[in-house]
């Protein structure tokens, strides 16, 4: 298996990463047309030999390994929908520390449970494409880099991330 074989995905309101689904799924893709549940159920089994899968947890990973397999195949599917997660990346300077409290004071008002983590991890920049900081991610999108955004902007971002989606 690859190692650039990693994904990270929702599994009941929570990011997760799990090793493997990309060559799970194109193993199944010939299985298209097969019942929901029986391509949910082997896309569990053959990830729960190279992932931690809480026994608790197996309906809500069925549910995020079938809604990634028919991604895969180009259907639609309606996002999970959680906690946002936000990355606020940069190295620790004060801009960096704005937008994160801006972030912060924003999800507050708004009433919205998010996953907020501050990356300092030049590697894990680059991995999501950025190069330039302060930077913001939500849910994986890139929303700003090399610079702050305004509040309305932002609060508008986090508004936007924290409704329902088709994707």
């Amino acid at each position: 298996m690859s190692g650039d074989d990693y994904t990270r995905l929702r599994v009941g309101g929570l990011p997760v990463g799990v090793v493997g689904l990309k060559a799970a799924i194109e193993e199944l893709k010939g299985r298209r047309g097969a019942p929901e549940a029986e391509i949910a159920q082997v896309l569990l089994e053959r990830l729960a030999r190279s992932n931690y899968i809480p026994p608790g947890a197996q309906d809500d990973y069925r549910r995020a390994l079938l809604r990634e397999f028919k991604r895969a195949l180009g259907e639609e599917v309606v996002e999970e929908q959680g906690a946002l997660h936000v990355q606020v990346l940069g190295p620790g300077c004060p801009s960096c520390h704005s937008l994160e409290q801006m972030v912060l004071g924003l999800l507050s008002e708004l009433g919205l449970a998010a996953d907020v983590e501050h990356v300092t991890d030049r590697a894990e920049m680059a991995r999501l494409g950025v190069f330039a900081t302060p930077a913001l991610v939500i849910n994986g999108e890139v929303k700003a880099a090399g610079r702050l955004p305004d509040r309305k902007t932002l609060r508008d971002w986090l508004k936007e991330a924290a409704s329902p989606r088709k994707g």
